[in-house]
């Protein structure tokens, strides 16, 4: 028994290493910003989640936004966002730009979860770009899932309708 205690040993690390391997932060918010907008970044701007936006985005999220407002910098019909949302258990964030009404891009800036983090490559994140929010509030592009991501996916696709939602928001504030 005692020359199987070192391989036990090993094998329970190795299984440890395993769980957190999906966690990482991939890009910080503000190096997400100065790529957006080529080093030029606009100040910070706030959108108000109250009354009826409240409650479409309470519809979008499927729970209660746990802000009253939320930060976006924008210039003219350009504009990126820097929402999180819960996976499984933890928050994911994720930076979203939107161009003339459609996600140019959607990056996952960082991943908290112990799976799932396959959301984060660009065979996965692409699906988004030219998406936009229809009528219904959902997306326009069908978002493929990944087995085994099915709440990362989740999560991923309400944050990009929430986007949307409050880029026609901003856009149609006085």
């Amino acid at each position: 028994m005692k020359k199987f205690i070192p391989l036990i040993t090993l094998l329970v690390f190795l299984a440890g290493i395993g769980n957190t391997t999906a966690k990482g932060i991939y890009q910080s918010q503000t190096d997400f910003l100065n790529e957006v907008f080529a080093g030029d970044v606009p100040k910070p701007a706030l959108i108000w989640i109250t009354g009826e936006r409240r409650k479409t985005a309470t519809q979008i999220l499927q729970h209660k936004p746990n802000r009253l407002r939320i930060r976006y910098w924008a210039r003219a019909t350009h504009s990126a966002w820097v929402l999180e949302e819960i996976g499984k258990e933890r928050p994911i964030t994720v930076g979203i730009v939107i161009k003339d009404g459609q996600i140019q891009q959607l990056r996952v800036l960082a991943f908290r979860e112990s799976r799932g983090d396959e959301v984060r490559h660009d065979f996965f994140t692409r699906q988004f770009q030219q998406a936009t929010l229809k009528a219904d509030l959902q997306l326009s592009n069908s978002i493929d899932g990944i087995s085994g991501a099915t709440l990362s996916v989740r999560a991923l696709r309400k944050l990009a309708r929430l986007a949307l939602y409050l880029d026609q928001q901003r856009q149609s504030q006085p």
